[in-house]
């Protein structure tokens, strides 16, 4: 159980008496002078300005743990850490712009990047929010099908899905069109789907299904368990990927061509193009977040590992998927990494 750490701002008043002899002649000591109430009332007044740091919940459960570690790690830096309740990517963006002023301190832990860039960009940009490293690093997306119709009707590429009779193959609804378990609106994602759908020129031929994504994607795994043809998109860190495990069940559709509303190319190094940039999650804070060097510091040396929050987020889909299942989690790897904190605490603090 993390237990909080209260930071008590005390200031201590010394007051001295002077006591003055006389020369050559023996007088009584004189009692200590008395102190103006006016020095008095000056001193109550100078005290250590206090500040609030609060951290905003991502209204997705398998973003919970990253935060739940980070809100940790700055709790063992010595402060109290609020959590709101959960909040979706534009209200978070808008309460940390508002802030840029401030001296309190909020700040969110999954930021993706460069796909909400746009979203950061819109809420005031550099001026009003700061980005840090990267927390989490290699996160990727893309869009999947099963490895049986892939390999059968050797589909290779999300524009094979032009051809009506492939497109077919996808269909659960009984239109003709192929139904893609697609991206909850107002994540980002579905911004990338829209963009290429008509790039592309696959709306005659694909319906992007959206809602809440862990029932559209539940159905379609259910799909796949009776042997039917699926087509979802998806991303890691995410524990979809454990129960569809990629080159064994289902295999990535590259793109033939890069079409992407943030980005110019998302063709990686070795040539491949899956549409999609690969992300990193980061902490993007309040602007004035630099007033505080310490915790500033603390947000560019964390690190949180892709594997850590996949194998979190599989819990999550056990059944472990209550608040206090996730912070158990989270305790569980800040236990386990305590080494690896002590130094960053130790360095954050060096940054005073």
């Amino acid at each position: 159980m993390i237990k909080k750490i209260i930071i008590s701002n005390i200031i201590l008043l010394s007051i001295i008496g002077v006591v003055a002899t006389g020369c050559g002649k023996k007088e009584e000591p004189k009692q200590a002078e008395k102190v103006s109430p006016k020095i008095v009332e000056k001193a109550e007044k100078t005290e250590v300005k206090k500040f609030k740091i609060t951290a905003l919940k991502p209204s997705i459960a398998e973003e919970n743990f990253q935060m739940e570690v980070a809100v940790g790690i700055v709790r063992q830096l010595g402060y109290e850490v609020e959590i709101t309740n959960d909040v979706g990517y534009e209200v978070a963006y808008q309460t940390i712009a508002d802030n840029s002023q401030s001296d309190d301190v909020f700040f969110m832990t999954s930021s993706w990047d460069p796909l909400h860039n746009t979203k950061i960009k819109n809420a005031g940009g550099d001026k009003k929010l700061k980005k840090f490293g990267e927390y989490i690093s290699n996160c990727a997306q893309g869009y999947l099908i099963d490895k049986k119709t892939a390999e059968k009707h050797n589909i290779k590429y999300i524009e094979d899905l032009k051809d009506p009779k492939i497109a077919g193959l996808f269909d659960s609804d009984g239109d003709g069109k192929a139904d893609l378990a697609g991206c909850s609106a107002g994540w980002g994602c579905e911004k990338v789907i829209e963009h290429q759908l008509t790039a592309f020129g696959l709306r005659d031929t694909i319906t992007h299904n959206q809602g809440e994504y862990s029932a559209i994607i539940s159905d379609t795994i259910a799909r796949y368990k009776t042997g039917k043809p699926i087509l979802y998109y998806t991303w890691t860190p995410y524990w979809v990927s454990g129960k569809l495990t990629p080159g064994k069940d289902v295999l990535f559709l590259q793109v033939k061509k890069s079409a992407h509303p943030v980005v110019k190319s998302t063709k990686l190094a070795n040539g491949r193009d899956f549409g999609f940039a690969i992300n990193s999650q980061k902490i993007v804070a309040n602007a004035s977040v630099v007033k505080h060097k310490d915790i500033a510091k603390l947000f560019e040396l964390i690190k949180l590992d892709v594997n850590d929050i996949s194998g979190e987020n599989m819990l999550i889909s056990s059944g472990e998927n209550k608040e206090v299942d996730i912070k158990n989690h989270a305790a569980k790897w800040l236990k386990a990494n305590q080494d690896k904190i002590d130094g960053w605490i130790k360095e954050a603090k060096a940054s005073l």
